[in-house]
């Protein structure tokens, strides 16, 4: 820890009998305030040789913050002692400085310096005898101990404990009322304080029950050093030590990892002079030596597991309390720690970004009044009227900066400082060459993260960067499959976790403007010169240069231009990029001539233009994997097709505009995606599709003038989509066999559509049939659908199910929005014993207007269903023959309005969810809620207006963001229940969250819920937590033969009331409290919060 204050030279200066104490007691005081970083005087150590020692005394005492005076047995027996005595207390009457004075008595009473008993009247005395009538003197001196000694202070006495313990009382006590110097941060700090925010909240320092760690992750430069030692600053008065490891990554490359144990070592436990043989032992000293001290530590750039380890291993290594700050580029690393507290560093807004680089930029002339003008010419503040020279000049060119740093702190910087004291046409200049070349110190600090990439890595980074920046991600992983293999995926999501490339909401691949030119320039790089002789061309000067003068070579592996140009040149161009794999154009290109040429290793052709390629385009032995083509005049790429690219594995027509026909393709044997999806004008496809042995996936969806397909002997195909063909009215005849591979077929909103051919579908996982108004049957089924989750016939003509002897293999068949007529086939024609045995596990039948007899019917005919779904049907009971079903494990019965009654529960019921059913009855919502029920099994209930928690609960809280347990040996089994106006939904990821210890573990069913708002309505949601229902390993976090605390987090802040209630026969209740067992509170087990 740093110097506790800069006004003094020094902190505390030590006043104390030499003889009595010097190398003992006192001794060890000034070592242990050394160890804190505390600046101690004492007289020995600071005095220089030759130096009169009693004026060098006493200018110390008046650069000292405060002084101990260590009062012993013969302390008054010295005037020099009193004279330096005297001396502290003068400085203590002045106003304008903050001093203090704290006294220690050791091993004498307070009262014998205060009334001049014992010791101290003897040594006074003696004064009296040897100061030759100079009784003023005297008498101050006789004042300054009974002052001394009125002052509150520390007492050690004999038979007290160990020195050791009582010196570290004094020394907790100066490091608590005195606040440490701020380690520093910057001159200009803007757009800080929201996100210094967050980050404190998450650091949750106002808990000692736990030890969190935070990860600050984002790109270089983006200020995650700044904002860590801003949030460090703000805290560090808090905790008993910390440290703050600078530039990890640096250091730990050039001193190894030791290097860094040795550090925390000193400046946490001042263990300054030991020596680490290996860092399997610095993390055991680590972890022994830290285990009872609260401290914070903020590891900055840290690059390596490795270095997690070697100094904050775990969270078990550092006393309650403690807080752990990491900053690195790398979000996996934090996973791979389990660091579950994160936060991504964000780059600054125009408003801030405008302020720092005019900061830096003008300096001096950089007033508040003028900024405040420049602010508001450009960011709507209130206008200043200030009259200033430099305004005029700079607005524009800062403005500039502003767009081209996009919000990164250190391009700010950098620029501001190299636009100091220039003029404004040297500042454009310099942004001129900046946007060519970028600023070496930025290329270096953002390139650092591309250094550390495996090299495959690195060759997708520079994909990104300089050819699919905004690009779907579907689509970069589609073309990057054919340079890099399937192996290509987990490199993208390496890269995202290292933030050199986001996917945004929406699915696009998107990165840091200055990230993007960093990816450039290093392919720049390596022909600075010569085009021709990089990886990647991008650029339309450098490729008109690259084609026209015929310089292209091996070298390069991917051409992606997004300009309209024209191309004079001489055919060949291409015939020299041997090793070209993706040649992309998104624009309309102009050729003078038609390229002869393509070479075999091209992989992806993606044509969006209008001129290219003619039916003339001469290639070779194709070996392309991949082609896109986008056209208004579609008949130009007939003859590309016919005994070429025999290799192709992807064809992608969609979106073209005018393409009416798909023609012969019979030559694309090895095709294993096809797409001519939202192809509005297509009419008919060639009889060739249907013969494409390899083809696997095959989207038609939205070719709305499409009437007919094609014969299917597709005998590879797994995915077929022809949703929203809405003119199709039939298929024709599919082969037995040639789809028994088929798992995805959607036909959904085929509204003409009246029959689907004869299928055997034995591989099926999501057959949709939904919206096709005209379908009136389905397809007879050779085989049975095992493999089918759901089967959605809604909004549909059909008047009858399968066959009996069929229809019991339907797994999930969900009959929501089915017409009243199919219900009533189900019910009076099929034979209950057949669908008695049938292997119906779901049905939803909802929005309908059923009588209560032909509900009660459907559920005794299909008395073996799992999961029920009634949501929004409009009926006031539901009978009890429900108790019949003993399966049924989940009812949902969300927005019944009119329901009143539930007059039986299934005997394996556990999850019901009954949200908006308003009209429930108190008596019915009781006997849901009942004590016997929710303990004999593991439930999930949701039910309208309970305005409390139940009786039976054994802790209760009002409003708040989590609710606290204490437990020891094993995680207790235990219901909890809140009562919100937000309801607990299925179906999404969020929910509820468990700390323990500080380590965060995921709770299962907070996989499959989230909130949602619900007006004017609060709902009581009832939910079991047991040890089996996590899926990570909790035994890491318990504390062995201690007790552990658990805080579970619902994910919201309004709720009005929680509980938890003890399965009894589940727990040994003496090892669960709901007040901190540290407080040495009795046992709660029915309380209030």
């Amino acid at each position: 820890m740093a110097s506790l204050t800069d006004q003094f030279k020094y902190d505390v200066f030590l006043s104390f009998r030499g003889e009595d104490t010097r190398y003992g007691f006192t001794g060890n005081l000034k070592k242990a305030l050394d160890d804190k970083g505390v600046r101690t005087f004492m007289d020995d150590k600071e005095i220089k040789k030759g130096e009169e020692i009693t004026p060098s005394l006493l200018k110390a005492i008046e650069d000292s913050k405060m002084a101990i005076v260590v009062l012993s047995k013969n302390y008054a027996s010295s005037s020099f002692c009193l004279q330096e005595l005297s001396k502290i207390l003068d400085t203590m009457k002045d106003k304008v400085v903050d001093r203090s004075v704290l006294p220690v008595f050791y091993k004498v009473d307070p009262s014998d310096a205060r009334k001049l008993k014992s010791s101290y009247g003897e040594a006074l005395a003696q004064h009296e005898k040897r100061s030759n009538s100079n009784m003023d003197l005297l008498q101050k001196w006789k004042n300054a101990l009974n002052q001394v000694s009125n002052l509150s202070g520390f007492h050690y006495k004999k038979g007290d404990g160990y020195e050791h313990e009582f010196i570290g009382k004094i020394v907790e006590q100066i490091l608590r009322n005195t606040k440490p110097v701020a380690l520093p941060v910057g001159d200009y700090l803007v757009g800080l304080e929201h996100q210094k925010q967050h980050v404190t909240s998450l650091l949750n320092v106002g808990s000692d029950d736990t030890v969190h760690m935070v990860g600050i992750h984002g790109i270089g430069g983006i200020g995650k050093t700044t904002l860590a030692l801003e949030v460090y600053n703000s805290v560090v008065c808090l905790f008993q030590g910390s440290c703050f490891l600078e530039k990890v990554r640096e250091n730990s490359e050039k001193n190894g990892l030791i290097y860094l144990q040795k550090i925390l070592l000193s400046q946490i436990l001042g263990e300054k002079d030991m020596e680490l043989t290996s860092v399997g032992q610095g993390m055991s000293i680590l972890q022994q030596r830290l285990r009872q001290k609260k401290v914070l530590l903020l590891l900055d750039d840290v690059d390596n597991l490795e270095q997690l380890e070697a100094v904050a291993g775990r969270s078990v290594w550092f006393g309650q309390g403690s807080r752990v700050i990491i900053t690195t580029r790398d979000k996996r690393l934090l996973t791979r720690h389990e660091v579950e507290r994160t936060y991504e560093v964000k780059g600054l807004n125009d408003k801030d970004a405008f302020e720092l680089v005019g900061c830096k930029a003008l300096k001096n002339k950089y007033s508040p009044s003028y900024k405040d003008m420049l602010l508001v010419e450009n960011y709507g503040r209130q206008l200043v009227d200030v009259n200033d020279q430099v305004y005029s000049g700079y607005t524009h060119v800062l403005k500039r900066a502003v767009a081209y740093a996009s919000g990164l702190p250190l391009a700010l910087e950098v620029i501001g400082s190299h636009f100091f004291n220039k003029t404004v046409e040297q500042c454009e200049c310099a942004l001129d060459r900046y946007e060519r070349v970028p600023h070496k110190k930025i290329q270096t600090t953002l390139q650092l993260s591309f250094d550390a990439l495996q090299e495959e890595e690195k060759s997708v980074f520079l994909d990104i960067a300089c050819c699919f920046k905004g690009w779907k991600l579907t689509r970069v992983e589609e073309i990057l499959h054919a340079h890099h293999g399937d192996i290509m995926n987990d490199h993208i999501n390496v890269l995202a976790e290292k933030s050199l490339i986001k996917i945004s909401e929406s699915g696009n691949v998107t990165l840091h403007d200055l990230v993007e030119d960093m990816g450039k320039e290093i392919v720049r790089q390596e022909s600075p010169e010569n085009p021709g002789k990089r990886s990647r061309l991008w650029s339309s000067k450098d490729l008109i240069q690259v084609l026209e003068e015929n310089t292209g070579t091996s070298k390069i592996e991917i051409i992606h231009l997004d300009c309209s140009i024209r191309v004079e040149w001489d055919e060949e161009a291409f015939k020299k990029m041997e090793n070209l794999k993706t040649l992309i154009f998104s624009k309309d290109v102009s050729f003078s001539k038609n390229p002869k040429h393509l070479p075999n290793s091209l992989r992806v052709l993606e044509c969006r233009y209008r001129k290219y390629p003619s039916s003339n385009f001469h290639v070779q032995d194709e070996k392309c994997h991949f082609f896109s083509h986008h056209t208004s005049n579609p008949f130009e790429w007939k003859g590309l097709f016919r005994k070429k690219f025999k290799n192709m594995r992807i064809l992608n027509l969609q979106h073209s505009e005018g393409l009416a026909e798909i023609p012969d393709i019979s030559d694309l044997s090895n095709l294993e995606e096809f797409s001519i999806q939202d192809c509005e004008e297509l009419i008919t496809i060639d009889n060739s599709v249907g013969f494409l042995r390899k083809l696997k996936t095959m989207s038609i969806r939205g070719c709305h003038e499409l009437r007919r397909l094609p014969p299917l002997k597709l005998d590879s195909l797994e995915k077929l989509d022809l949703s929203n063909c809405y003119m199709l009215e039939s298929f024709s005849s599919v082969a037995d066999g040639l789809l028994d591979k088929l798992k995805f077929l959607n036909i959904e909103y085929c509204i003409m559509l009246r029959s689907i051919p004869r299928l055997t579908l034995t591989s099926l996982e999501h057959f949709n049939i939904s919206c096709c108004y005209s379908l009136e049957s389905l397809p007879e089924i050779l085989e049975d659908l095992r493999n089918i989750p759901g089967l959605r016939l809604d909004k549909t003509s059909i008047k009858e199910l399968p066959s009996p002897c069929n229809c019991e293999y339907f797994r999930s068949p969900n009959i929501a929005d089915v017409k009243p007529k199919l219900v009533e086939f189900a019910i009076h024609n099929e034979e209950r014993v057949l669908l008695q045995s049938s292997n119906v596990k779901y049905i939803c039948v909802g929005n309908c207007k059923l009588s209560y007899e032909n509900l009660s019917k459907i559920l005794i005919l299909f008395s073996n269903v799992q999961e029920l779904h009634l949501t929004n049907y409009q009926f006031k009971v539901l009978p009890n023959c429900i108790e019949e079903c003993h399966f049924l494990w989940k009812l949902v019965l969300d927005d019944c309005k009119e329901l009143q009654e539930i007059k039986g529960i299934p005997p394996r019921l556990r999850m019901l969810s009954a949200l908006n059913c308003k009209s429930l009855t108190s008596s019915c919502k009781s006997k849901l809620l009942n004590q016997e029920l929710h303990e004999a099994r593991n439930t999930w209930f949701r039910l309208p207006r309970v305005p409390k928690i139940p009786e039976w609960f054994d802790h209760k809280c009002s409003a708040g963001l989590s609710i606290s347990f204490w437990f020891r040996n094993k995680f207790p089994s235990i219901v909890l229940c809140v009562v919100s106006p937000l309801t607990l939904c299925f179906g999404h990821q969020g929910g509820v969250r468990v700390i323990i210890n500080g380590n965060r573990f995921v709770y299962t069913y907070s996989s499959v819920i989230h909130w949602r708002a619900q007006p004017n309505m609060y709902h009581l949601h009832l939910f079991h937590m047991q040890m089996e229902n996590f899926n990570d390993n909790m035994d890491k976090a318990l504390l062995e033969n201690k007790w552990n605390h658990a805080e579970v987090y619902f994910g919201v802040s309004a709720f009005m009331y929680s509980g938890i209630h003890v399965l009894k026969d589940k727990n040994n209740m003496e090892d669960i409290r709901f007040t901190n067992p540290a407080s040495d509170a009795n046992i709660v087990l029915h309380s209030e919060c």
